[in-house]
């Protein structure tokens, strides 16, 4: 069963996904945004840039939401870089593609689109750093 902030959940997902699409991704290499999306880039995953300002970042096609990615991506992971009060149109974008894991970065916090997420199969990540997370892992066990 889905939670939020299972350490377990977070371990597979990192293990396991391919494609991770970071909403509010920046072109600002200061933001962090940018500077996580690079990394998991240079960690092997491939990233989804997802912001309505910019056509292209990474070289990689940016979308202006998680709708506009083509339906034949899987979404494994949603890593979410927007303010909280964005969460429930992220998080009902995410349930609509069947995203397999729902990201939300340090101070991001929606306890109802958390919970509506969990309800329904998709683990939360909550108010926590996909990099810090990662690199924990790294530093316990080899990562792909």
């Amino acid at each position: 069963m889905a939670a939020i902030n299972d350490p377990a959940e977070i371990e597979s997902a990192l293990r396991t996904a391919k494609t991770v699409a970071v909403v509010g991704c920046s072109p600002d290499p200061s933001r962090p945004s940018h500077a996580i999306a690079r990394y998991l880039i240079d960690a092997g995953y491939r990233v989804i840039p997802v912001n309505p300002q910019e056509a292209e970042l990474f070289g990689h096609t940016c979308y202006p939401s998680l709708d506009a990615i083509p339906a034949d991506v899987t979404l494994d992971i949603v890593d979410v870089f927007r303010r909280s009060e964005y969460v429930p149109e992220i998080a009902a974008a995410a349930l609509r593609r069947h995203a397999g894991f729902f990201w939300m970065q340090d101070g991001v916090v929606h306890d109802e689109a958390a919970r509506t997420l969990v309800s329904a199969g998709i683990p939360v990540a909550m108010d926590r750093c996909i990099y810090r997370a990662r690199e924990t892992l790294r530093s316990r066990v080899p990562l792909p």
